[in-house]
């Protein structure tokens, strides 16, 4: 019997701190949306600063869509959404939205059975369908865009 090499050490991969930012006073990038007007891009960003921690951040620009996406719902509507590799039709009302960093963007909700489900995704594989979709008829729609902006204003870098 002849006994196996034993492998060298994988040497540690560090990345360089000039990849890293403080960015405290850093102001949000602004999205490329060709069909907005300069007003729609400036409201998006409106007092947002970047976050170092990625979870964060993803957290912050994704309540920000959020809250955009609302403002075009009539009454009857509240948002929904798609996302890929949720079991059954993939859709799910969501409820909340948050994040635990550095990695995990949370989605909270019901599914299409009025089952709550939680969806945790690493912040890097976040795709997300926002849909409008009836209320029920027992209560008004119910928003959740200025919940998660208040929350990122209170979390904003000073």
């Amino acid at each position: 019997m002849s006994k196996a090499k034993a492998e060298p050490a994988a040497a540690s991969v560090v990345a360089p701190a000039s990849m890293f930012s403080d960015c405290g006073d850093t102001p949000c990038p602004e999205p490329l949306l060709p069909s907005a007007t300069a007003e729609q891009t400036a409201a998006l960003t409106d007092g947002v600063r970047m976050r170092e921690n990625p979870a964060e951040w993803a957290f912050v620009r994704l309540s920000k869509l959020i809250e955009d996406f609302e403002k075009g719902l009539d009454k009857d509507e509240e948002i929904g959404a798609s996302i890929v590799g949720l079991p059954g039709d993939g859709t799910m009302q969501i409820q909340d939205v948050g994040f635990w960093g550095p990695d995990f963007i949370m989605f909270l909700g019901k599914n299409s059975h009025g089952k709550p489900v939680r969806l945790i995704q690493h912040y890097a594989q976040v795709n997300v369908l926002l849909d409008a979709r009836k209320k029920p008829e027992e209560r008004p729609a119910r928003r959740i865009g200025f919940q998660l902006s208040e929350l990122v204003q209170k979390t904003n870098p000073k």
